[in-house]
C-alpha cells in the first residue's frame, strides 16, 4: 500500500506546532506497520540549509492555477527511512515565516495543484493521499475535478484529517474562479456560507475523514466546537473516525534525553529529582525538593484556559508549589505572567519564547503539568509529560479526554476536570498537591505515567485499517 502525506509542516524540517509532530512520526511508524509512507511539504526558505544540501532535484514542471502557469520544482531527501519530498517556488515559499501572508489561500492552493502535478512524475504511485488540514483542503477537489481520467491519479483515494477546525482557510469567493480555476458551475464545490472555504472543500470530496482524537471527532458535530462546520460534518459522520495522536517515543526519552540534565527510567527515578533541582536553578526558583513544581509548556492563547489560570492564580500560590510556565501569543496573557513573576519572586517564573531544549527540561523537572483548555484537538503535551514522569492536570476535552485519567479512577494517570470553570480547575491542582505530599503515593503515580504507551505504533495499525477500509 502507497500513501503520500500532503502537509504543511514536518519535524525536523520545519514547524509551527503540534501537526509537523504528527507528520515527522506518524509516517515513520506507519513504514514500521508495512506500508510504504512517503510525505511532500513546500519548500521553504526557512528550512534549515544542512536539510536542502541532502535534497537532490527529482523533477522540474509547470503549474497551471487558475490563468497562472508556474514553475515547480520537486527534490527528495530521506529522514529517518522516510523519503520526504518538496515542492520549490522561490515566489511563494521564499520567505520568512510559514503562515501569515497575504496570499496564503493562493500559496496552499498553489501547493496543492502541485502535489498532484508532481504526483505523475515521481516514481511513487499513492493509493491514498492522505491530506492535512485546510493548507491541502483542495487536493481532493483538484483531484476529482482535473485528474479523475488520469492513468496514474483516476484511481487514487483521498483522507482528509482535521487537526484543528477553526483554521479553515477561508476566502472571497472570487477565488474560486481567479485562484482555484473552478467553473460557475463546480464552485458549489468550496463555497460554504458565501465563502471560499478550503476545508469544506477537503471535507467534502474526501473519500474518509479522521481527526486527531475520538473526542474530538464527536465535539466538532456540535456548534460550540466545529467554528460553523457542524453542519457539513453532521451529514458526514459516516466518513468520519477519531484516531487519537501519539509521540515519537524515541525523541522523548528520559533515559536518552541529551537536553536535560540527568537522564531517569522507571528503573532509575534519582535523575528525574535532579532535573528537578536544576530546573529551580535555571528558572530562578527557590531550590526546595518539598515544593511541587507545576510546569506550563505551549502557545499563551484564549483557547488554552488561560483565563481560568489568571482566576485563580493567587490562590494557587497560597499552596506549597511554583509554576515554570515558557511560550508566547496574547500580550494580556503575557503580561499577566510577567506581573505574576515579579509578584511571586521564587515561586513562579515565566519565559517568553519557545526554547524546545528549555520545553524538555520542564517536561522532565516539573511534578505537575497544566493543561485546562477549552478545547483541545488533541494535545500531545499531556503525552510528552507523561513520559517524563510527570502528571498532568487537565480538563477533559478532545484529546485530553481520551488520554488523560483521574487519578481517583482505578486506570488513572492524572487530574481531572470536567466543566470550563475556575474553581473546579483550582479543585484538581489541590488534590494534585494532596497526593505530592503523600510521599510513596505519589512515587507510584510517577510510576505509571512513565510506564503509559503513547506511542504511534497503536494510531498506525488504526490508520492502516481505515486505509484499507477506503482502498476497499
Amino acid at each position: 500500500m502507497n500513501v503520500l502525506f500532503a502537509a504543511s509542516e514536518a519535524r525536523p524540517f520545519i514547524a509551527s506546532g503540534g501537526l509537523a509532530d504528527v507528520i515527522g512520526a506518524l509516517p515513520k511508524a506507519l513504514l514500521g506497520a508495512g506500508c510504504n509512507c512517503r510525505v511532500i511539504l513546500p519548500l521553504y526558505s526557512d528550512i534549515p540549509g544542512k536539510f536542502r544540501e541532502e535534497m537532490h532535484r527529482v523533477a522540474e514542471i509547470n503549474v497551471k492555477l487558475g490563468w497562472r502557469d508556474l514553475y515547480c520544482g520537486l527534490y527528495e531527501t530521506v529522514c529517518n527511512g522516510v523519503t520526504f519530498y518538496f515542492i520549490d517556488n522561490e515566489y511563494y515559499f521564499k520567505r520568512s515565516g510559514i503562515y501569515g501572508h497575504f496570499d496564503d489561500g493562493e500559496r496552499f492552493a498553489y501547493f496543492s495543484k502541485a502535489v498532484l502535478e508532481c504526483a505523475r512524475v515521481m516514481d511513487f504511485e499513492p493509493d491514498i493521499i492522505h491530506c492535512h488540514d485546510w493548507q491541502t483542503g483542495m487536493i481532493p477537489t483538484f483531484l476529482h475535478l482535473f485528474y479523475h481520467d488520469d492513468p496514474k491519479l483516476g484511481k487514487v483515494k483521498t483522507i482528509f484529517t482535521i487537526h484543528n477546525i477553526q483554521y479553515q482557510g477561508n476566502y472571497d469567493m472570487y477565488f474560486a474562479g481567479d485562484v482555484l480555476g473552478l467553473s460557475e458551475s463546480n464552485r458549489h464545490m468550496v463555497e460554504y456560507d458565501g465563502r471560499c472555504n478550503y476545508m469544506k472543500a477537503g471535507i467534502d470530496q474526501c473519500d474518509a475523514i479522521s481527526t486527531v482524537s475520538p473526542t474530538y471527532a464527536q465535539e466538532i458535530l456540535d456548534p460550540w466546537f466545529a467554528w460553523g462546520l457542524d453542519r457539513l460534518l453532521r451529514e458526514r459522520t459516516y466518513k468520519l473516525a477519531g484516531i487519537l495522536n501519539g509521540i515519537d517515543v524515541e525523541s522523548y526519552d528520559p533515559s536518552t534525553d541529551k537536553d536535560i540534565p540527568a537522564t531517569f527510567s522507571i528503573y532509575d527515578l534519582s535523575g528525574k529529582a535532579k532535573c528537578k533541582e536544576e530546573l529551580q536553578k535555571e528558572l530562578g526558583l527557590e531550590v526546595d525538593p518539598s515544593k511541587m513544581l507545576i510546569g506550563m509548556v505551549g502557545r499563551l492563547v484564549s483557547h488554552k484556559g488561560l483565563d481560568l489560570v489568571r482566576a485563580v492564580c493567587d490562590r494557587v500560590m497560597e499552596g506549597n508549589v511554583q509554576i515554570a510556565i515558557l511560550g508566547s501569543g496574547e500580550s494580556a496573557f503575557e503580561g499577566f505572567f510577567r506581573y505574576m513573576q515579579d509578584k511571586y519572586p521564587g515561586k513562579i517564573s515565566f519565559v517568553c519564547g519557545f526554547i524546545p531544549s528549555l520545553a524538555r527540561r520542564i517536561y522532565a523537572g516539573s511534578d505537575a503539568f497544566l493543561m485546562p483548555s477549552k478545547s483541545e484537538p488533541c494535545g500531545l503535551a499531556q503525552m510528552i509529560a507523561l513520559r517524563y514522569g510527570t502528571i498532568p492536570i487537565v480538563r477533559e476535552t478532545g484529546g485530553l479526554k481520551d488520554s488523560i485519567k483521574d487519578l481517583g479512577g482505578i486506570k488513572g494517570n492524572g487530574f481531572t476536570f470536567q466543566t470550563y470553570n475556575a474553581d473546579d480547575m483550582y479543585d484538581a491542582i489541590c488534590r494534585a498537591q494532596a497526593l505530592y505530599f503523600k510521599g510513596d503515593r505519589w512515587k507510584e503515580a510517577v510510576l505509571n505515567a512513565l510506564s503509559c504507551d503513547f506511542s504511534w505504533n497503536r494510531s498506525a495499525q488504526t490508520y492502516m485499517h481505515l486505509y484499507e477500509t477506503v482502498l476497499k
